[in-house]
């Protein structure tokens, strides 16, 4: 005997009675008091049998195989035939035991057949038995629905967050790694601020000329030339995995080992300036197709302990470096020229013997106590390939019968003085040109000068040149100074200098401006 206590029999039970005969729905009733967790409907109309399964919502519904208007076998079709009763458990009840009807009513969906009126402890059992398998399985089937729901939320976040982080890195792309995009996507602290202090190697890089070029194009010419340029440093920058800092107009600064550190940081960013030099020839191509200055670029790595991570504010940051070896970086590319790579002594040593370099470079830069000491790069062997700078024009100096008389002045910390020192050009290249001062001690190496050509008649060139010295002497001979933007009015003049001189025209032009066809 069950008792109240038992789980199997505390379970409710909602039990739905449909027989022509009210006497059965009464006998049946009153059979099913017993258990006071049965819910017990009756309904007498077979025709109406649908629609109070469907209020009452039984968990066992109980039919008569014979009424009027309509065959119990049609019912159980009806039954399972209408979504709302479809699963759920029929016992049939009939007068006789007749193996064909109950096998009719098995095949049309019965879950189960009695004759009646049956036992009160069988008829109980077999309600319980059939109710809680209905039960069990609806909670199974609520349990899947909700797992396949559950299942197709978690696809569409998913799928949400993956268009979310596709235009994150889409948008953010155009201004950051993928190192730094993949961080801040999926470290939970990515977008916290702070940083930590970290040895890395610093690129930076710088068109020559560029800011006096630019005063002669319009400003959609002048957007042209540098979205061409940095689109394809970006490019070559990225293929090496550095970490764009940012452009800071014509200049690009760049690190290697942040946020992600290798073994091969320093060998990395040798690379890829070598390749940025590389690629110029690219970028002058189509410059030259579309009407746009020739482009010439100086590069200067430097590799030391700096602060790096996420600097601003919670409502505007950066991911980017700070720290003195950053300065120390542009002083070294400050002594850059056109289609050069300088690395410092510790560049170079982070690189091993991996790295060609050339000319030793020494020079005393505001702020640093010791001189700074850079090497010209010229090549690097990565994996037993070695990638070479490309190969540069020759630019033999050619001495003049008649020098060309010039005023110039030093450019420091962008600042010029001013045009008030004197010399002469006594020899003159595509690219460059001897200077001998007339009074005075000779410029500095690696001094930036502004220079304004004299004519014939004594009278001054209304347009500036600028130049770099890459070397001093204490003799006649002079300085070599080599050209960093050369305006076609100052072109022009040297253009006459050298036909008079027998040359023809020869002259290619740097630091931003057109390249003129050769006679």
């Amino acid at each position: 005997m069950t008792t109240p206590g038992d789980a199997f029999y505390r379970q409710r039970v909602t039990v739905l009675l449909v027989d022509d005969q009210r006497i059965i729905g009464e006998s049946i009733r009153i059979t099913l008091l017993a258990d006071p967790d049965i819910e017990f409907h009756f309904e007498s109309d077979p025709f109406a049998a649908l629609e109070t399964a469907a209020r009452v919502s039984p968990t066992v519904i109980l039919q008569d195989l014979v009424m009027p208007g309509l065959s119990g076998l049609d019912l159980v079709s009806r039954y399972r035939a209408d979504e709302r009763t479809r699963h759920v458990p029929l016992v049939v009840l009939s007068t006789k035991e007749d193996p064909s009807i109950k096998a009719e009513a098995f095949s049309r969906g019965a879950n189960d057949y009695l004759v009646k009126l049956p036992s009160a402890t069988e008829l109980l059992a077999r309600i319980r038995y059939h109710s809680k398998a209905y039960v069990d399985a609806q909670q199974s089937r609520l349990a899947y629905e909700a797992l396949l729901e559950s299942r197709e939320r978690l696809a569409r976040k998913t799928e949400e967050l993956e268009i979310r982080n596709r235009f994150i890195r889409k948008t953010f792309g155009r201004y950051l790694s993928d190192d730094v995009v993949a961080s801040l996507l999926e470290s939970p602290e990515g977008l916290a601020l702070g940083g930590e202090s970290r040895s890395v190697t610093i690129l930076m890089s710088d068109l020559r000329g560029f800011t006096s070029s630019a005063e002669r194009l319009s400003p959609q010419d002048v957007v042209r030339v540098l979205n061409g340029y940095l689109g394809r440093m970006a490019d070559v920058i990225t293929d090496h995995r550095g970490t764009i800092d940012e452009f800071i107009g014509d200049a690009i600064l760049a690190l290697f080992g942040a946020p992600l550190l290798s073994e091969d940081d320093a060998e990395r960013a040798v690379a890829c300036a070598i390749e940025m030099q590389r690629a110029m020839a690219g970028v002058n191509a189509e410059n030259v197709v579309n009407g746009l200055p020739v482009l010439e670029m100086g590069i200067a790595l430097h590799t030391g302990e700096v602060v790096v991570g996420n600097i601003g504010s919670q409502t505007r940051a950066k991911y980017g470096i700070v720290g003195s070896n950053v300065n120390l970086t542009a002083r070294i590319e400050s002594m850059s020229v056109g289609g050069q790579v300088l690395v410092s002594e510790a560049t170079r040593l982070a690189a091993k013997e991996r790295v060609f370099v050339g000319q030793q470079l020494s020079v005393k830069a505001k702020g640093f106590k010791t001189p700074l000491t850079a090497w010209d790069v010229k090549g690097i062997e990565r994996d037993g390939v070695a990638l070479y700078m490309p190969e540069a024009e020759k630019d033999e100096l050619v001495p003049l019968q008649n020098a060309v008389g010039v005023r110039f002045a030093l450019v420091t910390n962008k600042q010029v003085e001013d045009l008030g020192r004197e010399g002469r050009f006594v020899s003159l290249a595509r690219r460059s040109a001897l200077l001998v001062p007339l009074e005075g001690e000779s410029p500095p190496a690696l001094s930036d000068l502004r220079i304004r050509l004299l004519l014939d008649d004594g009278s001054e060139l209304s347009a500036d040149l600028y130049a770099k010295a890459v070397g001093e002497g204490a003799s006649i001979e002079g300085v070599p100074i080599r050209f960093t933007a050369v305006p076609p009015e100052a072109q022009g003049f040297l253009e006459k200098v050298r036909a008079r001189e027998g040359g023809g025209s020869w002259f290619t032009l740097t630091g931003g401006f057109s390249r003129l066809s050769s006679r």
